[in-house]
């Protein structure tokens, strides 16, 4: 009997392989503001929260007057290049085989609108999801808020959907929401980390999530 009707997936690092994008832009905008600039565990652990919030907290020392023109240098470094990320191997017969069985996927992302908008028109993709959020219409990870308007907008119960992510602030987001969670260990966070938030599985790979999933939607 199947187990889930929505299946969300967070997007960088997750469905995109961006982490190491991200953690480049963080550290070009930083070096070019003059402020200390994080290493790459500190600035890949605060991918997923809203931009602002993730530059407090690895600039707790910058003005309150400097964190806009931090994130609009973060912004400008991120959408450098952005057309050379690629999505995680097996990413597209993933999201069609989830499709296949007649279940909702979705998107629940820190990224700006804007900012996701573009990356999925760089993939190809936006046709796979029947809806996404962002940041700025929700409130930031790890709020529930996403996976509410989500389940809402579907007309889903909040125990029959799965959230789908490479970083802690993904899976207490389906804690707080009363949802489910897979953590996937090749984005930002590691295994013991995600292991921390108690998912249902770890998976290593897109591949290995669609075979622990396949039978759970039949």
């Amino acid at each position: 009997m199947r187990e889930f009707d929505l299946v969300v997936f967070d997007w960088d690092g997750t469905l995109m392989d961006s982490t190491s994008h991200i953690v480049h832009a963080i550290q070009q905008a930083c070096r070019e503001m003059s402020l200390p600039v994080p290493e790459r565990d500190a600035a890949s652990h605060v991918i997923g929260l809203r931009l602002a919030d993730a530059m407090r907290r690895f600039c707790p020392d910058a003005r309150a007057s400097e964190l806009p023109e931090l994130v609009d240098a973060f912004r400008r470094h991120y959408q450098a290049n952005l057309d050379q990320v690629t999505l995680f191997d097996d990413a597209r017969e993933t999201l069609e085989a989830i499709r296949g069985q007649g279940v909702f996927v979705a998107i629940a992302t820190g990224s700006s609108r804007a900012g996701l908008d573009r990356a999925l028109g760089v993939a190809g993709i936006a046709e796979l999801f029947d809806a996404t959020r962002t940041v700025d219409e929700c409130h930031s990870k790890p709020h529930p808020d996403m996976l509410l308007q989500l389940t809402d907008y579907f007309g889903v119960a909040l125990d029959r959907t799965l959230m789908v992510g490479d970083t802690s602030h993904d899976l207490l987001m389906a804690q707080n929401a009363g949802s489910h969670g897979v953590g996937i260990s090749h984005g930002a966070h590691d295994s013991a980390e995600l292991l921390r938030c108690q998912p249902r599985i770890i998976v290593h790979s897109l591949a290995e999530l669609s075979a622990w999933l396949s039978p759970k939607l039949a």
